[in-house]
């Protein structure tokens, strides 16, 4: 694609953002004008348009758009290192850990006594799945340890977040546990978002350096590392990169599922074939999505609480089973 191209595809995929972003502030139950909903936000206080506006709606769409970024973002990072198309950022395991954290802290009834246990918890579930990756992995591991690294712990903390639904002797407990891991960006609140933007914004940071290191592995990795690239270090900046978005995000809107598959698919074509190119482009994607999804779980039933992960599972099933297809026959 030429360089015209490549900013119109920018421009557009920005406008989305902004139009989506403006359709969420403007959707909810309250049935408040266009008018009223943008002078409460921009220039209202203290009255119940205002606290609705700016407590309510414009924290939910400012979470949906980092947490489209990170999780756009984490994919198209993975998909560029390991050089598949159906790499994700839950394949290293730290969502699955984030999630493990998050659900002791519900059942144990420490997010009932201390406000923001359950998030600070999920980060430090996804701590931990990042000293176990560096463990198993190694400081020198290569791709392939570092997925079998990756599954081993996603399939242990799978494991253990079924074994405390099984023991759980409250059925209320094990209620709020299900429902939460199906993902969802209501009741956020600034609070959510302050303590989850710092660790996405350096997550943010770790995987746009990388940009060079997975435009050169496009080459392989014997021809990157002749180009000076040092892919040890590559490798777990990558990590720590997705880690922290992935954890984040999971631990404040539980698990997302899809984003980081579906996204760099639909766009890969648009910007050929280098990872740094499908970065930015990926990150306004994400946002998108998870924007454009949160709208339709209030629309489609706006009497039901319908999780995001729902609607994600819903969207990105079939794209998955898609890519399947696609690679099966390319095998052939």
């Amino acid at each position: 694609m030429s360089a015209v191209s490549h900013k119109l595809l920018f421009t557009g995929l920005g406008l989305m953002v902004g139009l989506l972003t403006l359709t969420s502030l403007l959707i909810g139950p309250a049935g408040f004008s266009i008018v009223d909903s943008l002078s409460a936000l921009f220039g209202g206080s203290g009255d119940a348009v205002s606290l609705v506006m700016q407590e309510i709606r414009l924290p939910r769409a400012l979470l949906a758009i980092m947490v489209g970024i990170s999780l756009g973002l984490s994919g198209a990072a993975l998909q560029g290192y390991l050089r598949n198309p159906l790499a994700e950022p839950g394949l290293i395991g730290v969502s699955s850990s984030a999630a493990l954290g998050a659900v002791v802290t519900l059942q144990t009834g420490l997010a009932a006594q201390m406000l923001f246990a359950l998030p600070f918890f999920g980060l430090f579930g996804a701590g931990v799945a990042v000293v176990l990756l560096l463990l198993l992995a190694g400081p020198r591991g290569g791709s392939l340890t570092l997925i079998l690294a990756g599954i081993a712990i996603s399939a242990l903390a799978a494991a253990l977040t079924s074994l405390v639904l099984n023991l759980s002797p409250n059925p209320f407990a094990t209620s709020e546990i299900v429902f939460w891991m199906l993902g969802s960006l209501a009741d956020r609140s600034f609070s959510h978002i302050n303590i989850a933007l710092p660790f996405m914004a350096l997550g943010w940071l770790l995987i746009l350096s990388t940009s060079r290191g997975l435009d050169a592995l496009i080459l392989g990795e014997d021809a990157a590392a002749s180009l000076g690239i040092n892919l040890t270090r590559l490798r777990w900046v990558l990590v720590l990169g997705v880690a922290a978005c992935t954890g984040a995000a999971t631990s404040v809107v539980g698990a997302i599922g899809f984003v980081g598959l579906v996204v760099p698919h639909i766009l890969r074509p648009f910007v050929g074939a280098r990872p740094s190119r499908l970065l930015p482009a990926s990150a306004l994607g994400g946002a998108a999505l998870v924007l454009a999804a949160d709208i339709a779980a209030r629309v489609i039933l706006p009497d039901r609480d319908l999780k995001l992960g729902v609607v994600m599972a819903i969207i990105g099933a079939p794209v998955f089973l898609h890519l399947i297809y696609r690679t099966r026959r390319a095998e052939l």
